[in-house]
């Protein structure tokens, strides 16, 4: 005598839930220190701070060219959030390394050293992004730059009502 055979239900595989990440102050700090964290080792082999980094990408803004001081200090101060001293002595530093020279009063550009030095952390800094972002598919990363851009406007205004 035969036993009658249970149905088998199938069952679909399971994927696992991709865990979402809270979209909050801390996650992005985080990305960010990430991401500078392989940057600075970068910079370390150069003894160039990462500020001094912003400055010389600022300086080459002048497109071989001179650029206004105050340019590159604002654009030091407004982008890292560091006061006037500070950005001053990173311009003064790049200066005394002979990165950068002041073609005439209150204008800088890069020296020769400082251009190569600028495109290979240029060149590290994209190879560094690109492996970061592989994969992330071009939509996602619009996304995620129009919503930083417009968290990093709501800060801006956050500061200057402060």
């Amino acid at each position: 005598m035969s036993t009658p055979a249970t149905p088998i239900t199938p069952v679909a595989p399971s994927t696992p839930a991709v865990p979402v990440a809270p979209f909050n102050g801390q996650v992005v700090g985080l990305a960010h220190y990430a991401s500078r964290a392989a940057l600075e080792r970068v910079l370390a082999r150069s003894g160039t701070t990462f500020e001094q980094s912003v400055a010389l990408r600022a300086a080459a803004s002048g497109d071989g060219g001179a650029v206004g001081r105050s340019r590159v200090v604002g654009g030091l101060v407004d982008g890292l959030k560091i006061d006037e001293a500070a950005a001053l002595r990173t311009v003064d530093e790049l200066a005394a390394r002979g990165l950068l020279e002041e073609p005439a009063p209150g204008q800088v550009t890069l020296t020769s050293t400082g251009r190569e030095l600028f495109v290979s952390i240029r060149t590290a800094g994209a190879e560094i992004a690109s492996r970061v972002y592989a994969g992330i598919p071009a939509e996602d990363l619009a996304v995620v730059g129009r919503v930083l851009a417009l968290v990093k406007e709501r800060a801006d205004a956050e500061l200057a009502g402060a």
